[in-house]
């Protein structure tokens, strides 16, 4: 059985020796995380999870063959070949993908909460659904630096260059992005309490 206070580092060593449950332990640490990174990017449930299966599978192979060398960092490594696979994904079908508008409650199996009353579980995922929503609705120049900052957790200075801006124009857009953000929940906020005062 392996434990959840084993390190990433540790359980990538134990994959590379041949413990396949190393690696699914792996995937289920990390995958909300890439899955909500490539569902932020392309917008679309069926997409997202198709590029998740190919993520791990991409990840496997860099494993086997004796090529992976982030020095224990599996978390923002996965997530890196999953914002990539996103992007390959845009350069080989130019249209872009319609906005699948529905509850995406099937989304959160990969959510694992952890001694959650049922309503507590539900709260939190009408929250990541609704900030998902919000996020989408973003500018793609801010949504794209805080999907990287928040999902990737990439450094500014990593940002700067993956999107060849300098690190002053990368800041700017995540204070935007955070700006947009509260105001579209301040306006929900108001609006819900509206419907609730004027009844």
């Amino acid at each position: 059985m392996i434990k959840n206070q084993v390190n990433d580092a540790a359980l990538v060593s134990a994959y590379i020796q041949g413990n396949d449950q190393a690696f699914e332990t792996l995937v289920k640490r990390s995958k909300s995380k890439v899955y909500t990174t490539l569902y932020l990017i392309v917008k679309d449930r069926y997409i997202a999870e198709d590029l998740l299966q190919e993520t791990y599978i991409k990840a496997i192979d860099v494993l086997k063959s004796g090529r992976y060398n982030e020095e224990g960092k599996f978390l923002p490594w996965v997530v890196r070949i999953a914002h990539n696979l996103a992007i390959d994904y845009f350069r080989k079908d130019k249209r872009y993908p319609t906005i699948v508008l529905e509850d995406g409650s099937k989304v959160f199996n990969s959510f694992e909460f952890a001694e959650d009353s049922a309503e507590e579980i539900q709260l939190k995922e009408d929250q990541i659904v609704n900030i998902r929503e919000l996020i989408k609705k973003l500018p793609d120049e801010q949504r794209e630096v805080l999907v990287m900052r928040h999902y990737e957790e990439l450094s500014f200075q990593e940002i700067a260059a993956q999107t060849q801006v300098s690190i002053n124009t990368a800041l700017g857009r995540m204070r935007y992005a955070l700006i947009n953000l509260r105001k579209m929940l301040e306006k929900q906020e108001n609006a819900y309490d509206a419907k609730i005062y004027h009844k």
